[in-house]
């Protein structure tokens, strides 16, 4: 069966999925994926009654690079070091792909969102310092242990203070002996209480389980409450 609602383009070796809503000035929600083309979270947010939005899936994405804001070592020690490329990346997500996804769905978005789970929460929240195009935020158990990160939030300004944004994390996430990642609730929810009290609608929400689990369920509940 072919889903007439689900339409594909490559840009820059990115593949790139838009799943349109068949009503007029619907969200534009942008979603960085790791693997796939999302469309299990897009289910999941038909099976949630989500059904008024457009979701522009975004995979293909050179991880550590495309989504970390500066270098960093990594973590662990077969795994390639994060290597500061969101800036650039981000150019082309603002000029190139989203004014395409804007082309192809009907009337103007409502409003436009970024989202992403682990080092896309990261870069949905980094976002906000570089661009005003978006509108909601939601990072789910996103990789907020990052190096110096909660403190490039606090000295900067973001260019636009969302109105939502949705913070998540699994409750055994910090419970690891890497000292790094041992961090990740504390700083999710300091950052939490920091951009509530800038006057932003904060949720926060904890969920069972470690980083790895239920990521579809959780990636669609974060794109839900920003809606």
């Amino acid at each position: 069966m072919i889903d007439l609602n689900k339409e594909k383009f490559n840009m820059h070796n990115k593949e790139i999925t838009l799943y349109k809503s068949s009503d007029t000035n619907a969200p534009l929600i942008v979603f960085n994926t790791f693997e796939g083309d999302g469309e299990d979270v897009y289910q999941a947010l038909q099976n949630m009654d989500c059904t008024s939005l457009n979701l522009l899936v975004i995979g293909n994405i050179d991880w550590n690079h495309d989504m970390s804001p500066w270098y960093m070592p990594s973590i662990y020690s077969k795994e390639k070091s994060f290597s500061g490329g969101a800036d650039e990346y981000l150019i082309l997500l603002i000029d190139d792909i989203l004014p395409k996804a804007k082309e192809m769905i009907d009337g103007e978005p409502g409003f436009t969102g970024i989202t992403g789970y682990s080092l896309a929460g990261l870069f949905a929240v980094y976002a906000m310092y570089k661009t005003d195009a978006f509108d909601r935020v939601a990072s789910m158990s996103g990789s907020l242990w990052f190096h110096d990160f909660i403190e490039y939030c606090k000295r900067n300004d973001s260019r636009k203070l969302p109105d939502k944004i949705y913070f998540s994390l699994g409750d055994k996430e910090a419970n690891t002996r890497n000292p790094v990642l041992k961090t990740v609730e504390d700083n999710t929810r300091e950052l939490s209480e920091y951009f509530k009290n800038l006057g932003s609608e904060v949720i926060f929400e904890l969920n069972p389980g470690n980083h790895f689990t239920d990521t579809i369920l959780r990636s669609a509940k974060g794109i839900k409450a920003i809606l």
